[in-house]
């Protein structure tokens, strides 16, 4: 133990827990930058025991952190990262890794819809993460006959190839990826959860997330303003169903951060950005769906069946109105419209030409 005090510093996970963030969620203290950089560290290294690891992860869970903390493990994270830029700039779609179990998951229709209205999309996600290990994007795209196990170059030539690119977490981050046991063994989420979703992985300068409550969206702008790694002009994050980036139907926030904005009232970190918020409901668009309109059965296999007929303009009614509806987000994200009006516009002139299909086959054939 004491090499590794020497390696790492001052602050084993075991004198945090005593002196700074395992008192409980009322007592407890936020670590310093220093502090949660190098927990971190000795957590990616291997170098805390299973029980200690657990009772940090936990802690943290109970007394909830702060951006400067998470902006620290992204950073952390991000050293580690292999990253690929492709020639476009691309949306940045971070869904939660550990996936979706009741609802289809449209990002891959949406995604092709954005891209061929000329908005490029990146997503990415690992396989049956914990703690839900549900189905995430991966295994939509396999169940479509999508290659999915690339490396990052091939993922950022893909993006170039096709404007929908998908990257792979064991591939771009092996060392969040190698924490899969440890994490399995918790039970619960923890803050890997989160920057897991934030890594970027082909350096967007948008990022497209979900939240539960407006208050996380903010807390995830200020993690990005509090990052010394990444430097984002926009991100935008909505309610969506069951935390992936799919809205939901209904009543939806969306919350809306610009780095250049010229109205900023300092609550997203940095001087001259802006943090808005507003709603959408989507009858508003004439469409006339809830949720429980949106349920599967198999996720993976009934999303890849619903991308499928609706990209081929075979399927109209409530998944195809949430396919819409979920690429004029993305458009609207990437700044390539003024609305989510116009944005609905350009999804439904693309799925009814077929120019949207033929992203999805250039996708196959990649």
């Amino acid at each position: 133990m004491a090499q590794a005090t020497q390696e790492f510093g001052e602050w084993p996970l075991k004198r945090l827990m005593t002196e700074v963030c395992g008192s409980g969620h009322k007592s407890a203290d936020d670590l310093t930058r220093a502090q949660a950089t190098e927990a971190f560290e000795r957590i990616l290294a291997g170098e805390p025991d299973p029980t200690t690891l657990g009772a940090f992860w936990l802690a943290n869970r109970w007394k909830r952190n702060v951006p400067e903390e998470l902006g620290a493990y992204v950073d952390v994270m991000c050293e580690r990262v292999e990253y690929a830029e492709p020639d476009v700039d691309p949306v940045d779609c971070g869904a939660n890794y550990d996936g979706k179990g009741r609802t289809a998951i449209l990002g891959v229709a949406a995604g092709a819809v954005a891209a061929a209205a000329g908005t490029p999309v990146v997503v990415h996600s690992g396989d049956r993460v914990p703690t839900q290990k549900q189905d995430a994007y991966k295994h939509v795209l396999d169940e479509l006959g999508v290659r999915t196990e690339l490396t990052p170059a091939d993922s950022a030539d893909m993006v170039d190839e096709t404007g929908f690119g998908f990257y792979y977490q064991p591939a771009f981050n092996p060392a969040i990826d190698d924490l899969f046991d440890r994490r399995d063994q918790m039970g619960v989420r923890s803050f890997v959860n989160t920057v897991e979703t934030l890594a970027n992985p082909a350096g967007a300068s948008v990022h497209l997330g979900s939240f539960y409550h407006l208050a996380f969206a903010k807390k995830v702008v200020d993690t990005f303003v509090e990052s010394e790694f990444h430097d984002l002009d926009r991100v935008l994050m909505f309610q969506g169903m069951e935390g992936y980036d799919d809205v939901r139907p209904g009543y939806t926030k969306v919350a809306e951060w610009d780095a250049g904005g010229a109205d900023g009232d300092g609550d997203a970190g940095s001087e001259g950005a802006s943090f808005d918020d507003f709603e959408i409901e989507t009858a508003e668009y004439g469409m006339d769906l809830e949720e429980d309109d949106l349920a599967v059965d198999d996720v993976a296999v009934e999303s890849a069946e619903i991308t499928e007929e609706v990209l081929a303009g075979e399927r109209d009614g409530a998944f195809a109105d949430a396919v819409a509806v979920n690429a004029a987000l993305r458009i609207y994200a990437g700044e390539d419209v003024d609305s989510i009006e116009e944005g609905l516009d350009a999804a439904r002139e693309v799925i009814d030409d077929g120019s949207a299909y033929e992203v999805l086959e250039a996708m196959r054939a990649f």
